[in-house]
């Protein structure tokens, strides 16, 4: 039973699919005009592993993410850099798949863009004119708040209390200060390519419009779950609510998850106070593999503090795994998913149960370096079946439940095998100046020794 917090009802609730054994799962994707970050990676890694334990549950998943690839973000930007919206939009969809790619996020069924779906937005926005729901002014066309009574209810905003005090700008066409945009009339600076003709005004949809009809087009008129960081909340999806469930009268999504923040020194991590990390910046400091580990160090929706201090200690645990897993594989090769040993079976059950229980990363990673020491306890005692079927496990939660790849034994060039051997013959011959001289050789190549009790050694390209 998979049971997980639903911001929408503030409570801890068990997973009921609209249809059995398949889940429908929407999360916002990147406006694409600046390379990926980590809060980035911290959302997509979560959801990432949400859907592997969905899918490892026996669910068929069908998971939609959006780009929004026409934004005034992308506008300004491709201004600045003198080229198109479209090319810009292009080059940083492509960081998104190169960055995401390194950190093992599975891809969505679907990734649509806003740019390909202009014609179905704009008769969503037709419908919630005829409904009463919108208004148009100008060529700008706007929802009408007011008109939904359940505005709020995701973020728990009582519309009457945010209207106290409100103010509306001397110049808006807004009725009222919390009314949104659903279609942007093209100003006289802005590029053609990046406006289309519609019943109001030639122009392009505003930003909350495009994720109701990207999710209902693919999805349905209510998905099971709909994703994406707590940033969000309000008033991106509380928008998405009041404008899907005004224009189709359905409940549009009936679970929401929200992952924390990502914080530097305990502040929200943003460009405008200059605690801003980039993938490609940490990538070169840190193997994906360590900054996967270190995303899945906190529960999914408490904040992640990022230090470089916080990262090594992501990097040493991972190498503690990845150290018992080499010498593991040093012994046995082969893999036995027929698991019997009561240690192992019990280890299996509380990964699962961790996930199940509001997708419990850190509890999860815990029990994976409890299935660490049995291996260590157990590499020199004859147990050859426990060892196939420990090896199989190690992999199945490492790789399979947490996506986190598995540190494959590298295969060594002639000149790295001919220093191996050399150290090996050493150590044999008890030679342990030759045996360190090989040893700092590798290591100065980018490699790491693994020493078995058996007189073999291991090597391991360093993480």
């Amino acid at each position: 039973m998979i049971k997980f917090y639903n911001t929408l009802t503030n409570k801890i609730e068990e997973f009921k699919p609209i249809k059995e054994k398949n889940v429908s799962i929407y999360i916002c994707g990147v406006t694409p005009y600046d390379v990926c970050h980590l809060g980035h990676a911290r959302a997509y890694v979560t959801f990432d592993v949400i859907k592997r334990h969905f899918m490892r549950s026996g669910y068929t998943v069908n998971h939609v993410q959006n780009f929004t690839d026409v934004d005034d973000k992308i506008i300004n930007r491709s201004l600045e850099k003198h080229i198109s919206p479209i090319e810009l939009a292009k080059t940083y969809i492509d960081d998104y798949f190169a960055q995401m790619d390194k950190l093992n996020v599975i891809r969505a069924n679907s990734y649509p863009q806003v740019t390909r779906m202009i014609p179905q937005i704009v008769n969503f926005i037709k419908k919630l004119e005829e409904k009463g729901f919108a208004y148009n002014v100008d060529g700008d066309v706007y929802f009408s708040v007011d008109k939904f009574k359940d505005y709020g209810k995701l973020s728990k905003r009582k519309f009457e209390e945010m209207m106290v005090g409100a103010r509306v700008e001397k110049d808006s066409k807004k009725r009222n200060p919390y009314d949104f945009i659903l279609w942007k009339k093209t100003k006289e600076n802005e590029p053609k390519e990046v406006s289309w003709e519609s019943p109001w005004a030639n122009g392009r949809p505003g930003w909350h419009i495009e994720c109701s009809v990207m999710a209902t087009t693919l999805l349905g008129n209510t998905i099971d779950i709909h994703g994406g960081g707590q940033d969000l909340i309000f008033p991106h999806h509380e928008n998405e609510i009041a404008q899907s469930e005004a224009c189709t009268g359905k409940q549009f999504a009936n679970y929401w998850l929200h992952n924390g923040f990502v914080t530097v020194n305990k502040e929200k991590m943003s460009k405008s106070l200059g605690n801003f990390f980039t993938l490609k910046d940490i990538f070169e400091q840190y193997n994906p593999r360590v900054v996967r580990y270190y995303l899945l160090t906190q529960h999914y929706r408490t904040p992640l503090d990022f230090s470089n201090e916080n990262l090594n200690s992501a990097k040493a645990a991972l190498q503690g795994l990845d150290e018992a897993y080499t010498r593991l594989t040093a012994i046995v090769k082969e893999n036995d998913n027929n698991l019997k040993d009561e240690n192992l079976i019990k280890i299996q059950k509380q990964v699962a149960a961790a996930l199940d229980d509001d997708f419990n990363f850190e509890r999860a990673l815990s029990h994976l370096h409890e299935l660490k020491n049995i291996i260590l306890n157990n590499l020199y005692v004859e147990k050859s079946d426990l060892l196939k079927q420990a090896k199989w496990l190690f992999e199945d939660i490492l790789d399979g439940a947490l996506g986190i790849k598995i540190l494959h034994e590298e295969v060594a060039s002639s000149d790295l095998q001919d220093l191996l051997d050399k150290r090996n013959q050493a150590r044999k011959e008890k030679n342990w100046t030759v045996a360190d001289e090989c040893r700092n050789k590798l290591s100065e190549l980018g490699y790491k020794i693994i020493d078995n009790k058996d007189g073999s050694s291991t090597l391991v390209k360093k993480g």
